[in-house]
């Protein structure tokens, strides 16, 4: 069994060991195991039945991972992803005004273009068009987000009044426990201890019960039915499928679908230095990402979280599949895994984030044409909560300024088209 999993998986050519490599999918569990509350909440708020979205959030986690690990040999742990669920369950439900049966047709379907897109030579085009310094700043600007993530999470930040970020009541016990956490997981990381993320969390959850932080009851009244779940498997809704807002809805969805795992695949490829493996990891992605709206969620996508996995040693397909089978496994203990507190979580996501900052070195300082348009990315990520957003004003910019300065040649005709693209979409929702 060793000698195949070695020959399939190739362990020894990335020079990691089945044993690193389970216990990288169980970092990377416990630290994207959180999706399965939020997303089944943000799911349930465009009407779905919150024990479906349960299972629904579990089952094509299971799969998303499965397929990323056996088809593209890749640590990316694919999950519903957050940002995209907001814009499932806020927007084209409750704003736009489909069904959330038409919504996950408009998964569906946005899943099958980015099918077609990544299984065709336009997705190397598309990948080749998108400039070094664009491509750097996405995984800066998603380290930024990620650090961002984890102090809120762990109450060191807040958004104050009009969504103001402010510093968080540091007498507050998920502080201190935060903290106290941080201050353990930065040592055992800095002196290279083996597993030291999955520590962190145990050590972490005894810290935050310390403090009064673990409801024992949390948790209670999550029994799920597999018969709820099935009135919502393949309950897909095509009849507003020749109207304008399912078209809009379909456009605006794969726009974020495409060039957000665009970015989030080449910088986790990058990190683990293994750029070869992007087109794989990018169609595992796509299938798993059209499956979704079968499964009755919003699209998974390769979450930033899966370098939490990468940084534990996670380096082949066996870390992505512990993971799925480790959320298949969470049918039987969700009470439990609700009592991981976030203070336990939120040092993981912050250090996992300064590791991703480092990226910002690759960029050329010199030439503002360049480093501007990165700047924003890496800025408007984390302030307006969206990676697409983010993106989007970037990739706007840069062909405007290399047009102003006479070097428009530099801009390659695809990077005009996705420009344009996205400033379409900008002007979809303003005027929608």
């Amino acid at each position: 069994m060793n000698k195949w999993l070695n020959h399939y998986f190739q362990l020894d050519k990335y020079e990691t060991t089945l044993k690193r490599e389970l216990m990288s999918g169980l970092i990377g569990y416990f630290a994207i195991v959180y999706i399965i509350a939020v997303n089944s909440l943000i799911l349930s708020e465009a009407g779905i039945p919150l024990g479906a979205a349960i299972l629904a959030t579990i089952f094509i986690s299971f799969l998303g991972c499965f397929i990323m690990g056996f088809w593209a040999n890749m640590p990316i742990l694919l999950v519903p992803g957050m940002g995209v669920n907001a814009l499932f369950s806020y927007t084209m439900v409750q704003s736009m005004g489909l069904t959330w049966p038409e919504a996950l047709a408009v998964v569906c379907v946005s899943g099958l273009i980015f099918v077609l897109i990544a299984f065709s030579r336009f997705a190397k085009t598309l990948s080749e068009s998108i400039p070094q310094s664009l491509k750097e700043a996405i995984t800066v600007g998603l380290g930024l987000f990620l650090m961002l993530i984890g102090l809120e999470k762990g109450g060191i930040v807040e958004k104050g009044t009009n969504s103001i970020i402010a510093l968080g009541d540091l007498g507050n016990p998920l502080v201190i426990a935060t903290v106290l956490t941080f201050l353990i997981a930065i040592i055992l990381f800095l002196r290279n201890v083996p597993g030291n993320f999955l520590i962190t969390v145990v050590i972490g959850t005894i810290i935050a019960w310390a403090f009064g932080l673990i409801d024992k009851q949390n948790g209670q009244g999550n029994q799920v039915s597999l018969k709820e779940y099935l009135d919502v498997f393949g309950t897909l809704s095509f009849e507003s499928f020749f109207s304008m807002t399912f078209w809009i809805a379909v456009f605006s969805l794969t726009m974020v679908l495409v060039f957000e795992n665009v970015g989030l695949v080449h910088g986790h490829a990058n990190f683990i230095d293994r750029p070869d493996a992007y087109s794989r990891g990018f169609q595992a992605t796509s299938v798993s990402a059209m499956l979704s709206g079968i499964f009755g969620t919003s699209p998974t996508v390769a979450t930033v979280e899966s370098s939490a996995s990468m940084a534990a040693g996670g380096r082949t397909g066996i870390t992505a599949m512990t993971t799925g089978f480790l959320f298949l496994l969470s049918i039987f203990f969700i009470p439990v895994i609700k009592l991981i507190p976030s203070s336990a979580i939120a040092p993981i996501l912050i250090i996992i984030g300064s590791l991703m900052l480092q990226n910002i070195r690759n960029l050329d300082l010199k030439d503002m044409s360049e480093s501007f348009p990165a700047f924003l990315i890496i800025a408007l990520i984390p302030f307006t909560y969206s990676i697409a957003d983010g993106m989007a004003i970037g990739f706007i910019l840069y062909p405007i300024l290399k047009i102003a300065i006479g070097r428009a040649k530099e801009v390659s005709f695809t990077l005009y088209i996705i420009a344009s693209l996205f400033l379409v979409n900008f002007v979809f929702h303003v005027v929608h």
